[in-house]
């Protein structure tokens, strides 16, 4: 057996290529000169370090245990506003994508304005909308949901545009052999395809979702924000954690649901 004792590089004399080592010193050089725009300074963040373990400490306490029943109901709340979001998303984005993707779109036109609608519902986070929202509709869970179900749109159609982009164009061309008309080729032979990248990305966006419903409540939008919000204010750490640990269980049950879900549609009955 060949042990090899030292890393080298896929080159003649074993280094690493000239232009690679100076791309990356004119890159640490630009970030040394740039970081007094952005107001990066390491004496600061040594000091904040400190800050950040006596927060952390504060959450070593003992629970409120009575907050309980109005944290399962906020949690709730917060998790129906991200599944109906999310599902009115997927319902417009889907078409949309199709209209997006190069491969897919009737016309070059088509393409353009779609692309460009997206990329127009995505620019503005999810708080912004929401608050354009809030002051149409008024206060409540429904202006988080269309703040979020509208931002979606924008994500999960580029998603799923350049999902239809990569499929094997020889399983198209086998489907319009048979005399396949334009919506059976995409509805037969392009979705499929791309049916694992668009159960991946459905699942992608409700853990993006939950988190961004989780602050939603600060402008009056619904969800467990507010709690979360007034918790830091008041230093009520007690109900901090409680709200923390909530987020952290239903993310990563989301998780666990989208690692079982892709592998079942990716290898059927073997995994």
């Amino acid at each position: 057996m060949i042990i090899v004792s030292t890393w080298r590089w896929p080159t003649p004399n074993g280094l690493p290529p000239l232009p690679a080592v100076a791309s990356l010193c004119a890159v640490l050089v630009a970030m040394w000169l740039t970081a007094p725009l952005v107001d990066v300074d390491s004496i600061r963040f040594l000091d904040a370090l400190e800050k950040m373990l006596a927060f952390a400490g504060h959450l070593f306490v003992k629970p409120d245990w009575s907050y309980l029943p109005q944290l399962l109901d906020k949690m709730l709340e917060t998790i129906e506003m991200t599944f109906l979001a999310t599902m009115i998303a997927m319902l417009v984005s889907l078409p949309l994508g199709v209209l997006a993707a190069r491969n897919a779109t009737p016309h070059v036109l088509v393409y353009r304005l779609v692309r460009d609608l997206l990329s127009l519902m995505r620019a503005l986070p999810e708080l912004v909308w929401a608050l354009v929202f809030v002051s149409a509709v008024g206060l409540g869970p429904l202006p988080g949901v269309m703040a979020l179900a509208f931002v979606t749109i924008g994500f999960m159609g580029k998603f799923f545009a350049e999902s239809i982009e990569v499929v094997d164009h020889k399983a198209v061309e086998g489907v319009r052999a048979h005399g396949a008309g334009w919506l059976q080729v995409r509805v037969f032979a392009m979705l499929p395809q791309a049916l694992p990248d668009f159960v991946g990305t459905v699942m992608y966006i409700l853990d993006h979702n939950l988190r961004a419903a989780a602050i939603l409540g600060l402008v009056g939008a619904g969800g467990i924000g507010y709690d979360l919000v007034m918790s830091m204010r008041l230093f009520q750490y007690d109900r901090l954690l409680l709200i923390a640990l909530s987020i952290y269980l239903v993310v990563t049950a989301l998780d666990r649901a989208s690692d079982r879900l892709r592998s079942r549609i990716i290898y059927g009955s073997r995994r």
